[in-house]
């Protein structure tokens, strides 16, 4: 079976939906449709409903008023269960596997084949892994730990998962967030076959180059509406953002402002290295400059950004920040030297989960509201109140906790907290990832502002639109190595592809 066609009829069909939480109407009347064989992209601005529309797709909240019909049948959903039993399967952002099964184990958990007396047919199951895996094309062990898998094969498991049942609806959920590259690439390719077997996807991505790539149609929502649902065919990205934001994609970027030419280093890297990670890099990063960090995933980059912050311990090389030696660095002294770093996984590393916004903004910087020993927590919530009105986070105080924020308020109270701790230099590894349009703009407004205040910003990203709109100049690394620096009108996703997909000898990969 090929795509669907533009008058087959859809697979699900939600009417009028609604659904209110204390406080906040999430949904208001939205209508939304798919088709069996399409890719179907749902997209808005974090907080317009999305979340809750899967949710009422998936059988985890029932809605207040609406009607659902799902493969030609009116269904109220009482459960999830009853939702997966009818076809329909979720991969959420964050996976749901167990690390120390096997692949095997995790695609048939809770649906083992049994023998006769009802023990589990290991060797049945392992056939029936080994078959789902070749029907999507993607080559696993079946008896390897998920914990020992890449990211991009624990996908694979969790697709594989939904294939132990007949499944008719997929829902990719933010899937590239922590993958790009070829892993970004194979995935593609498994959703393709996923859709021409007559599978119905939808997928939701911030990545709006991904959505022109990969859907057939897409649906807009905003503020809990139904904004629109268009052919990817008839509309382009300018239309696609001013749906979503009313904003035009030209305003998304503040203007590049030149670098003072007599500006000095705010950071020197001299032959770095890191065992078979990085392999000897050496860059200046100048005083108010946005320098890009490009490459792709496995290049080295993260990696650079933890040696350099003394979270990873590096093997050789020479860094000077500001002037000063920083051979040895750890968290506390680049803190205290003035260097931030705004790491790419906000709730493992960078964000305080069970604290509320205060105690988050101020985390590096608690000898600041320390007083004989104890800490003056009234001086901490002024302050956090000031940088959470600074920054125009939706929190609804200090003493809020931050686990339940969109993805772009957390992202705002970590650089809340960097703009407090460092004034030298600032690394930002993904400083957008799962971040909506909306607050990507605001995002962007701040690096600048930081820049334009006299710091150093090295900036980290996947996404090729952000680094060639942001940044004065862009290293390229591949395989640990620099493959090149691209400035000024060079500064073309183009150029950054041809850099990162070349040896550093300059020779073409192999197709």
């Amino acid at each position: 079976m090929v795509a669907a066609q533009a008058d087959s009829p859809p697979i699900i069909s939600l009417r009028g939906i609604s659904k209110s939480f204390p406080g906040v109407k999430s949904l208001d009347g939205v209508h939304f449709e798919a088709r069996a064989g399409e890719v179907h992209a749902l997209l808005g601005e974090n907080g317009a409903g999305k979340s809750t529309l899967i949710k009422i797709i998936a059988g985890a909240y029932r809605p207040d008023a609406g009607s659902i019909e799902f493969d030609a049948e009116a269904r109220v959903w009482t459960s999830p269960r009853q939702a997966k039993a009818a076809g329909i399967h979720v991969i959420y952002q964050e996976l749901l596997l167990f690390p120390e099964l096997d692949v095997a184990e995790n695609i048939f958990i809770g649906a083992a084949p049994r023998r006769r007396f009802g023990t589990i047919d290991r060797s049945a199951m392992v056939k029936g892994a080994t078959a789902i895996l070749e029907r999507l094309g993607h080559r696993l062990d079946p008896h390897a730990k998920v914990g020992t898998l890449s990211v991009a094969d624990q996908q694979m498991v969790e697709i594989a998962k939904a294939m132990t049942r007949e499944t008719k609806l997929l829902v990719l959920d933010e899937p590239t967030a922590v993958i790009s590259g070829r892993e970004a690439d194979l995935l593609f390719e498994r959703m393709r076959t996923l859709r021409d077997a007559g599978v119905c996807i939808i997928y939701i991505s911030h990545r709006l180059d991904e959505i022109f790539r990969v859907c057939d149609r897409v649906t807009v929502l905003k503020d809990g509406r139904h904004v629109a649902t268009r052919e990817i065919a008839d509309i382009d990205r300018d239309n696609l953002v001013s749906m979503m934001v009313g904003r035009d994609l030209a305003d998304i970027f503040p203007p590049k402002q030149p670098r003072a030419v007599d500006a000095a280093p705010a950071l020197s890297v001299r032959d770095l290295r890191m065992a078979l990670r990085v392999k000897g890099l050496s860059f200046d990063l100048f005083a108010g400059e946005i320098l890009g960090l490009a490459g792709l995933v496995g290049a080295g980059r993260s990696e650079v950004s933890h040696a350099i912050f003394g979270s990873m311990q590096k093997e050789s090389g020479v860094i000077t920040l500001a002037g000063a030696a920083h051979n040895s660095p750890t968290p506390r002294s680049s803190i205290d030297a003035g260097l931030g770093f705004l790491t790419e996984d906000r709730k493992g590393e960078g964000l305080l989960m069970l604290q509320d916004a205060a105690s988050n903004i101020s985390a590096p910087t608690l000898g600041e509201f320390t007083r004989s020993g104890f800490l003056d927590r009234a001086a901490e919530v002024r302050t956090a109140r000031d940088e959470i009105a600074r920054f125009r986070i939706a929190v609804p105080g200090p003493t809020a906790g931050v686990r339940a924020l969109s993805g772009g308020n957390q992202q705002k109270i970590l650089f809340a907290r960097w703009r407090r701790a460092c004034h030298r230099v600032l690394i930002l590894d993904e400083p957008t990832r799962g971040v909506d349009v909306g607050a990507k703009v605001e995002i962007y407004r701040m690096i600048h502002e930081l820049a334009a205040a006299g710091l150093g910003v090295l900036v980290i990203s996947s996404e090729l639109p952000e680094i060639v709109g942001l940044c004065d100049r862009v290293l390229v690394m591949r395989e640990g190595l620099l493959a090149g620096e691209l400035s000024g009108e060079a500064v073309t996703d183009t150029e950054i592809m041809r850099l990162a997909t070349k040896d550093v000898a300059g020779r073409g990969l192999a197709a």
